[in-house]
């Protein structure tokens, strides 16, 4: 028997007798549940984040994320079998390393390699024969083997004979109850036929399935195109909604009776922007390495322009109404943004549109404030400088009453938007919160 075989055979043994050490490294919203998934189901794991910060909180069993119950936390503590720490020395611990650090856009809209490089730079040194590997951060094809195993392999360790490399796309809804990693089958690709093996019995331990594909860039693939799909439908919906505002027909009780075919049709919602960490910014990363190839993405970059341009679409609108309604401009207009999260019931920011319409007011003179109940302070971020430090205000009558209008840009279900439309002059509402609301209807603006 081979070293490598054995080495497989030893690693695949541990696994399946819930043996093995797993290393997480990114307890933010994809480690952290990851975390949790495998101490529910007797592994031991030890987590790893830079932030020093969220170790401490979480070694106190305080949750730094608001769906993630802290009672939860404390229960992963008291198994014995959770551990955080911010010393890579310690992936010697291990057998298991699971990558889950975050891969956004730099400014020019081309990858952000810099938190998957540095990783790889930190586990490097730590790397040891048998190492499971495993990436699972959302990116194009060819990063696996082309950054990831480039770095780990100026250890001396070869690839295959040495460690294991594989890639399990992350398929996390931040906040979604109905779905979980128990409930969603994982897609898995390795590096060679033993590394893809040991992927199917190590998911196999925690998801509703294993789904194993030839090659991780096959694994790869796939998640770009699951939310490509996405991003594309939202896009069209989108332009549908512009198209029927001109047109005098409201885009929702469209889009509510065309869903009602039971075949042939699949409901996509408009909004004000697209945003979370996946769904805005995977289309920039095909589209960047489709150009290496000499192949153009028109369909995908014609879908990622409409869908940037909601935010200046919102501030338009805003502006009509403002005109329509009081006959003022946005200079001095005092505007509460009502949801400042990417998406419903998160406290998850990231690239949320909400962010770009409140600059674009500044930039026109507006008076802003924000209220979101899962977001009570704006914290510093390289792309929304201006804005960190800023504080959700109380959502009484008497501040809404302050308000020029209120513009609804996240549909949090424990708002109540019968008490938001009675006391506001005017509701912008870019997701159709309101469309339960009977009274003061002449009040409420679609955007």
């Amino acid at each position: 028997m081979t070293s490598t075989h054995s080495d497989a055979s030893q690693l695949k043994e541990n696994i399946d007798s819930k043996k093995a050490n797993i290393g997480i490294i990114g307890l933010g919203y994809v480690g952290l549940p990851l975390a949790h998934a495998f101490v529910n189901n007797s592994f031991s794991v030890l987590g790893f984040d830079i932030d020093e910060t969220k170790i401490e909180k979480l070694k106190n069993s305080k949750s730094y994320i608001k769906y993630i119950p802290e009672s939860q936390i404390a229960a992963m503590n008291n198994s014995g079998k959770f551990r955080v720490t911010t010393d890579y020395e310690r992936l010697k611990e291990v057998e298991v390393i699971i990558i889950c650090v975050p891969t956004p856009l730099t400014k020019h809209r081309e990858p952000d390699m810099s938190y998957v490089v540095s990783t790889a730079e930190a586990i490097k040194p730590h790397l040891k024969k048998g190492h499971l590997v495993i990436l699972e951060s959302t990116t194009y094809p060819g990063t696996t083997e082309e950054v990831l195993k480039t770095i780990l392999e100026k250890s001396g360790l070869v690839c295959g004979q040495d460690f294991f490399l594989g890639y399990s796309p992350e398929r996390e809804d931040p906040g979604n109850i109905n779905y979980k990693i128990s409930t969603i089958p994982k897609v898995v690709g390795g590096d060679d036929a033993h590394t893809l093996e040991m992927c199917i019995a190590l998911y196999g331990k925690i998801a509703a399935g294993v789904v194993p594909v030839s090659s991780v860039r096959t694994a790869e693939a796939v998640k770009l195109t699951e939310n490509i799909f996405r991003s594309v439908n939202i896009a069209l919906v989108n332009e549908l909604k512009i198209v029927f505002e001109e047109m005098g027909i409201d885009v929702w009780e469209v889009i509510e009776a065309a869903k009602s075919k039971p075949f042939g049709y699949m409901p996509f919602y408009p909004g004000p922007g697209l945003g979370g960490h996946c769904i805005p910014i995977d289309p920039f990363y095909l589209t960047w390495k489709a150009h290496e190839y000499g192949v153009s993405t028109r369909f995908i970059e014609l879908a990622g322009q409409i869908n940037t341009s909601m935010p200046l679409r919102i501030v338009q609108r805003l502006a009509e109404a403002l005109d329509e309604r009081f006959s003022r401009g946005l200079r001095g207009a005092k505007l509460l943004i009502l949801g400042i999260a990417y998406k419903k019931n998160v406290d998850d920011m990231r690239e949320s549109p909400a962010l770009e319409i409140m600059e674009i007011l500044k930039g026109r003179s507006a008076e802003i404030s924000y209220y979101d109940p899962f977001i009570p302070e704006i914290e510093k971020t390289r792309e929304h400088m201006e804005l960190a430090g800023m504080k959700s205000i109380e959502c009484t009558a008497k501040e809404l009453e302050k308000m020029d209008a209120v513009i609804i840009c996240s549909d949090h279900d424990n708002v109540d938007y019968n008490f938001i439309v009675e006391n506001s002059r005017l509701v912008i509402d870019t997701r159709n919160a309101t469309k339960a609301v009977k009274h003061h209807r002449d009040r409420i603006f679609k955007a």
